[in-house]
């Protein structure tokens, strides 16, 4: 069985999330899917987010037939341990992380990037919301 990995937010979904997770279990057979931790959500957004629950995200993730498990991790060492216990077969990062560290990638396979899919974004999903 082929593993793929994806991990971030997800914390309000959009259609680039989709593509995304359509993406990696594409990939694979089976799709982990790893989300921050409520408290380190805040910590990289702001003192507003997480917008849902890590409760709520993962249950929402779950229902998505792309995904197989969904994980939450509260630090960068938990992402880590994490990825060395999985050893997936391969894990996808968004295109904006080229260059970049990305943390676990040592213990994949392989790391395919996913070019973000037009202008989607949580943060500008919320402020659209918020200023309508």
């Amino acid at each position: 069985m082929k593993i793929s990995f994806v991990n971030g937010c997800f914390d309000v979904l959009h259609p680039g999330h989709i593509e995304l997770l359509k993406y990696a279990r594409s990939l694979g057979d089976y799709l982990i899917v790893a989300i921050d931790s409520d408290r380190k959500v805040a910590e990289m957004k702001g003192p507003e987010r997480p917008i849902f629950s890590q409760t709520d995200r993962s249950t929402i993730l779950s229902s998505i037939r792309y995904v197989d498990v969904v994980h939450v991790f509260d630090t960068k060492k938990e992402l880590e341990d994490l990825l060395e216990s999985i050893s997936p077969d391969i894990m996808v990062v968004g295109s904006d992380w080229k260059g970049k560290e990305v943390v676990g990638s040592q213990y994949a396979k392989a790391v395919r990037f996913f070019d973000r899919l037009g202008d989607y974004s949580t943060t500008k999903t919320i402020q659209g919301v918020t200023y309508r």
